[in-house]
């Protein structure tokens, strides 16, 4: 997927294959290559590269989560040579969004944002 490469083109072999995987999945099958390789990058660095796992199980509800790791995710994304960021302020947004498109899709929407 070509995507992947183009958003991100200095990220580690693993996870540009697990990107890859996750933007193939059936929930993003609705969505474009460029949407998909998006989302599925965002929940990777996210899950993966930051403390947002450890603030939900802190407590915090996921928009409070996803905001406190926004500035990791972006440094990941520059580190990654992204062009795009994530805006603190779009998160909720941006959840929301992806929630509907699962919901649309009769796919857990907990289970899209875990996995996605």
């Amino acid at each position: 997927m070509r995507a992947v490469t183009a958003t991100i083109p200095r990220a580690p072999f693993l996870d540009a294959e697990a990107i890859r995987e996750a933007a193939r999945s059936r929930r993003m099958r609705s969505l474009s290559p460029e949407a998909a390789v998006w989302l599925a990058v965002v929940a990777r660095i996210r899950h993966e590269h930051t403390d947002y796992d450890a603030l939900m199980d802190d407590g915090y509800d996921r928009d409070a989560a996803r905001f406190f790791v926004a500035d990791d995710i972006n440094a990941v994304l520059d580190a990654w040579g992204a062009r795009r960021h994530v805006d603190p302020a779009d998160v909720a947004d941006e959840a929301e969004a992806a929630a509907e498109d699962a919901d649309e899709d009769g796919e857990d929407t907990q289970e899209a944002d875990r996995g996605a």
